[in-house]
């Protein structure tokens, strides 16, 4: 087999060590050298300067939890650093039982079996450590905010029913009372404001309630976990914005989609970046990201198409963004969803706009071009002579004669 990389490393991660097994070409023999290193910086600084002096110029490592970042940022720039899925190391026929992981590994490398996964640059890396950061706590604030409804109903307070956001302006601003210690429904009322003043009687009748000081404790508590989770969004989207300056042309592009929004669109560049080099199609992206049907055939027969497990980070949002491009007037998302909907039921659906975003995305990030509306009645206009003989065949069901003249065209 044909050797790629005459002096190559391969590396077994660990919490507290890594295993380097270096392989040097010397003549027809293979030397091979294994040393263990911590994972402190001053460790991985000398495994560096190890490799270096030995003349290695490529290493390879599996993506082993959150381990392998440490060292992939002191080798970056240094060296050529592969990381393998350890999925794909497996599906390589060929290994004995006695060869230790590190020594497989680099003898992957050195004939060019592995396959590196998708590493985004450090802007891109930094970046979505921070849109993770603030979608973990938008879902915290989110338990938040349930369990303070789970109280006022516990208390018999029937906000909910009436306000349709117990947390805005109006919400807050009662709940703050009653946590005072006013109990008086029509004072509690009269705090309304915008839209909501229309229902103070309502809300009269709604803030009727039986609230303990058990209950005044609760919500103090967990108010003020709302407001400091509130706060802590609004920082880690100051740092986002600030971070994705140098992308702002990518989001504002990616904001021309319907259903997505700056957040979204920072989430997107955060997960697949804004080179599209990496993935030479779309196809590609949407395998990586999780989002295609699964291919499970046997002796002809498709088995499960069940989808993959991707990026889970990039699907949800890539879901969300689905749901709302579904509740769009007039644009060929909202069709293109109602159209599966009927047929393959709503979640489906969903991976499948889902799915239409994401190659959306990547062809409007690989062109540089913007999102071009094809509307709503798109489907009508491509398939118009299927639409035509269903649409003659349910009126003649309905026992009506059908004869069809074209219109003159419009002057």
């Amino acid at each position: 087999m044909e050797v790629l990389y005459p002096i190559c490393c391969g590396m077994d991660v660990h919490k507290k060590t890594v295993v380097a097994c270096l392989l040097t070409q010397q003549g027809a023999r293979v030397r091979k050298e294994v040393r263990t290193f911590g994972t402190t910086t001053g460790e991985l600084l000398a495994m560096r300067q190890w490799l270096l002096e030995g003349g290695c110029a490529h290493t390879a490592m599996e993506s082993t939890g959150i381990y392998w970042k440490p060292i992939f940022n002191v080798l970056e720039g240094h060296l050529s650093v592969l990381l393998v899925n350890a999925q794909h190391i497996k599906a390589v026929p060929g290994r004995k039982s006695d060869v230790m992981d590190c020594e497989w590994i680099a003898q992957l490398l050195r004939h060019g079996l592995l396959r590196g996964s998708f590493v985004p640059d450090a802007r891109i890396r930094e970046l979505r450590d921070l849109t993770r950061y603030r979608t973990k706590l938008t879902q915290q604030q989110s338990s938040v905010a349930n369990r303070i409804q789970k109280v006022l109903e516990d208390a018999n307070i029937k906000m909910g029913s009436v306000a349709s956001d117990v947390l805005g302006k109006s919400g807050l601003a009662m709940i703050e009372a009653i946590i005072e210690g006013v109990t008086d429904a029509q004072a509690l009322s009269e705090l309304a404001q915008g839209r909501l003043k229309s229902k103070k009687g309502l809300l009269k009748e709604a803030l009727e309630g039986r609230v303990t000081d058990h209950h005044r404790f609760l919500l103090r508590e967990l108010l003020d976990q709302f407001k400091y989770l509130e706060q802590a969004i609004s920082r880690a989207s100051q740092q986002i914005e600030e971070k994705s300056r140098p992308f702002e042309d990518a989001v504002r592009r990616l904001d021309t989609l319907p259903g997505v929004d700056r957040v979204t669109a920072e989430k997107f560049i955060a997960e697949i970046g804004v080179e599209m080099s990496q993935f030479p199609t779309d196809h590609q992206l949407a395998s990586w990201a999780g989002m295609c049907p699964g291919n499970n055939e046997s002796a002809g027969k498709h088995k499960s198409g069940k989808t993959r497990k991707g990026s889970r980070w990039l699907r949800s949002a890539l879901t969300e963004a689905a749901w709302a491009a579904s509740r769009t007037k007039k644009t060929y998302l909202k069709a293109r969803y109602h159209r599966l909907a009927a047929r393959r039921g709503k979640k489906r659906a969903l991976v499948a706009v889902g799915h239409t975003l994401l190659v959306m995305a990547y062809h409007i990030l690989r062109e540089g071009t913007t999102y071009r509306e094809l509307g709503e009645g798109f489907f009508d206009r491509l398939h118009a002579q299927r639409l035509t003989n269903r649409l003659v065949k349910k009126l003649e069901s309905l026992g009506h004669k059908v004869t069809l003249e074209p219109c003159s065209a419009a002057g």
